[in-house]
């Protein structure tokens, strides 16, 4: 071999050790450079709000609704009985509580009790009114397209058991969980005949449980039940429904991790009067609770 072919061959070997020294050295520095790896985020705790029965005192869970949004507290899914389906239902589909308030604030007691004596024989109101509202006023037609998971607990009346509705329309079943017994018509669905859930669970915290919440928010309205003015057969079977409700909430409601009580004082179960009363109840029973609640999600997150 020859000088001149010696120095080529040199020439070459030199020239892929220098590529190989700067991919080397590159790979190193690439190394040094490369992004620590991303925890993967935590879920937070699922939160469920359960809304307890009691007619018209249902207006004091716009105020609990209300300062649960302004403080930012999750929602994840939502449980009604009764009045808290109707309430309930209302902030599932649109979850604003502005819109929530202009929308119960319109409920009139016309939008609930339409009297007619075509279906007095299994009760003088129809229901039908009610169910025409939600249609009306929710944009969400069925529990599918609800923005937060909503549940609405009925009773099974052939069988006596909670019946809880999760999936096809929604009116429908919101009519049957506000479905007093002997004053309402009972809604009939595949065969079956279905009356307000407050007959066997007027705050159902087991429902949120089962469906998986972590952290429970129990909202009752049958703190105080005392009615001094009982003058018709409807204000027997609704003071008599309220009796019962508040001795189901005692005996099955344990479970929740933070119940809230609003003071609704001595408002009838059908005084659509005091709105703003109910509703600025709700709000300062939340107040009150918000420590214990936000301690809460802390300790779960």
């Amino acid at each position: 071999m020859n000088f001149q072919q010696r120095m080529k061959e040199m020439k070459i070997k030199k020239t892929a050790f220098s590529f190989l020294a700067c991919i080397f050295f590159v790979a190193l520095w690439g190394c040094g450079t490369l992004p620590p790896p991303t925890k993967e985020k935590k879920e937070g705790p699922k939160v469920a709000l359960v809304l307890g029965g009691g007619a018209a005192r249902g207006f004091a869970h716009v105020g609990v609704i209300r300062v649960l949004e302004q403080e930012k507290i999750p929602i994840h899914m939502i449980v009604g009985t009764s009045v808290g389906s109707l309430i309930g239902a209302l902030y599932a589909a649109d979850p604003n509580s502005l819109n929530l308030e202009w929308l119960a604030f319109s409920i009139e007691k016309e939008d609930i009790f339409d009297y007619t004596v075509l279906s007095a024989k299994m009760g003088p109101v129809s229901g039908e009114r009610l169910e025409k509202f939600v249609q009306t006023k929710v944009k969400a037609k069925t529990f599918e397209q609800m923005k937060i998971p909503f549940y609405a607990v009925t009773t099974d009346l052939n069988t006596g058991n909670t019946w809880v509705f999760e999936k096809g329309s929604l009116a429908k079943a919101v009519r049957a969980s506000c479905s007093i017994p002997g004053i309402f018509h009972p809604v009939e669905l595949g065969g079956r005949l279905y009356v307000d859930g407050g007959v066997t669970n007027n705050l159902p915290v087991d429902v949120a449980r089962a469906k998986g919440a972590d952290i429970v928010i129990a909202v009752s309205i049958s703190k105080n039940i005392q009615n001094p003015q009982i003058s018709t057969l409807v204000d027997v079977i609704l003071q008599s429904i309220a009796i019962m409700g508040r001795e189901l909430v005692l005996y099955k409601s344990r479970g929740y991790d933070v119940l809230i009580e609003p003071n609704v004082g001595d408002v009838g179960l059908t005084d659509f009067t005091q709105k703003k009363r109910l509703m600025e109840a709700g709000m300062q029973a939340t107040k009150q609770a918000l420590p214990k609640i936000k301690k809460l999600l802390e300790e779960k997150s």
